[in-house]
Formats: structure tokens, C-alpha cells, sequence
């Protein structure tokens, strides 16, 4: 084992002098620039595979969408009291996570839409999300757990078209024939726009004592046209047989590309057994914890 002497850590020779020829230890140079962190990403998958947009949409014929993790500053957004009160909260922050700005929140089909928010709250949270659901059969709330991570992407039926005659337009829309009234009704899917426009004439009706109209409201946003005249929408949904009203809401709703919110149930009061779609409540973001 060799040992070294002070004089040998010092930089001096044997008798005791420096060493001329001994090059002087470096500098390490001084770094000021501030601490740069990398915000991970992932992509998510769209249910709709980029199908349903229009030509020069950044989602044409894209089966993802890439998404930033959520930040403290991202959670600033989300506990506004300005943007609660405007009911613009997750919608403000989503587009803020989505990593190409070309893509606009408002032009996201509902289903895609769905899709990155349950992949921001994971992300942001964690995939357990408790909240009290009312039982069915004997109303009693329970507290429920939901594994978010288990949701799967819908399949697409293609039966569903066969069965009820259903043909996709070149312009992204359906065309179906309804039992009742045997008209021609042409359905558009819905995006995030229209979801946001729904909702605010349901706030406006209710500031107002106004009753509800939900379902007239969306067959009103979801039918493009009726025998391929878009003019005579409104009178046909005045007139709309019931029949025909839950055969489209119905056809509409199989059509939609989205993902399966459904998770099984059982009530701890009843022991009743069913499938529960996992609520947006206020607690999906804002966790008591």
C-alpha cells in the first residue's frame, strides 16, 4: 500500500520544494443557469383513431394524442374561482397539457375528450377514484371505489351499422332511418363545442326557473339533417315521436367512439350486482386527499 505524506498531497516534491513542471489542478467551470426539469409525456389513445375528422384537422387518421403530466401550476388552474365559476376549469387545463398547441380542445370529439381526461386525472392522481354512487335498486349511497386504469376504448361495431342500416357519409356524419316516422335522419358526433354550448343554455334555463330540456337540446345538436334537409330539424324534433327520440339517442350513443365508463357495482347494503358509469363529479379532480 503506498502512503502519501502531506507534502505529496500539497504538490511538493521530496526536499520539501514545489515541482515546477506540475500543471495547476482545473477550474471547474461556474454554471449559472437556473434548474431545467423535463416534464414527462405520454400518448393516449383516441377511441375515434383520428376517423371522424375533417381533412387538415391535426387528428386526421391519428390514433393518439400526446399529453403532458399535470403540474402544481396546472392545479392552479383547476382551483380558480373564476374559471369554476365559468365552468371552463378542466377544459382550460387540458388544453394546457395537450403538447400540440395546433390542437384545440373545443374541436375534440366528445369521446376522444373523455379519453384524455381520465389519462390527466391518472396521471395527476392516480388511478383509484372514490366517490358515493346511489345504488339502483335501494338508493343507498355508497362509498365506491372506481379503478380508472381498467377503462378500455369501446369497440367498434360494425354489426351495429349492419343491423340498422346505418352509412357513414363522406362528411364524418350517419345516416339511419328511424322506426316510427320512416324518415332519413343524419347524425353528427358531437365535439367538445357542442358539449360546452349544451351546457350553458342548461345553466341559462336554470337561472331562470326554465324546465329542462335536456334531450331535445341534444338531438338538436347530434341531427344534422332530416331527409337531408337541415332547414326542418327543429319542427321534426317538436313533432319527434318517443320512439323515435330513444331509437336515436340510442344509435347515437353505440355509434360514438369513446370509452367504456362502466365498472361493476355491488351495494353493500342490498348486495345488489350491476355495472355503474363512473361519475365526473367535482371529486374527479378535487380528491379528499
Amino acid at each position: 500500500m503506498t502512503v502519501r505524506s502531506n507534502q505529496d498531497r500539497m504538490g511538493l516534491g521530496m526536499q520539501g520544494h514545489t515541482i515546477d513542471n506540475a500543471d495547476p489542478p482545473p477550474v471547474p467551470p461556474v454554471d449559472n443557469t437556473p434548474l431545467s426539469f423535463v416534464i414527462p409525456t405520454e400518448f393516449v389513445d383516441l377511441p375515434s383513431k383520428g376517423k371522424y375528422y375533417p381533412a387538415g384537422h391535426p387528428l386526421k387518421d391519428q390514433e393518439t394524442i400526446e399529453i403532458r403530466h399535470m403540474t402544481a401550476k396546472d392545479e392552479d388552474i383547476l382551483t380558480s374561482r373564476t374559471l369554476l365559476k365559468k365552468g371552463i376549469a378542466v377544459d382550460r387545463m387540458i388544453q394546457n397539457i395537450i403538447v400540440d398547441k395546433a390542437i384545440k380542445i373545443q374541436d375534440l370529439l366528445i369521446g376522444d375528450k373523455n379519453a384524455v381526461i381520465v389519462a390527466a386525472r391518472i396521471n395527476g392522481y392516480g388511478p383509484e377514484y372514490e366517490v358515493k354512487t346511489a345504488c339502483p335498486t335501494c338508493g343507498y349511497k355508497n362509498n365506491t371505489v372506481f379503478n380508472l386504469s381498467e377503462l378500455n376504448t369501446q369497440a367498434e361495431q360494425e354489426e351495429v351499422f349492419e343491423e340498422h342500416s346505418i352509412e357513414k357519409t363522406d362528411n364524418n356524419t350517419f345516416l339511419l332511418t328511424v322506426p316510427r316516422s320512416k324518415v332519413v335522419v343524419e347524425l353528427k358526433l358531437m365535439t367538445s363545442h357542442d358539449e360546452t354550448a349544451m351546457a350553458a343554455r342548461a345553466q341559462k334555463r336554470k337561472k331562470h326557473n326554465l324546465p329542462d330540456t335536456l334531450f331535445t337540446d341534444q338531438l338538436r345538436t347530434i341531427i344534422a339533417s332530416v331527409q337531408g334537409d337541415p332547414s326542418t330539424v327543429g319542427q321534426y324534433i317538436n313533432s319527434l315521436p318517443a320512439l323515435d327520440s330513444r331509437y336515436i339517442r340510442k344509435i347515437y350513443n353505440l355509434i360514438m367512439p369513446s370509452i367504456d365508463l362502466t365498472q361493476d357495482f355491488v351495494c353493500t347494503e342490498c348486495d345488489q350486482e350491476d355495472r355503474l358509469e363512473v361519475p365526473f363529479t367535482t371529486e374527479f379532480f378535487w380528491p379528499k386527499r
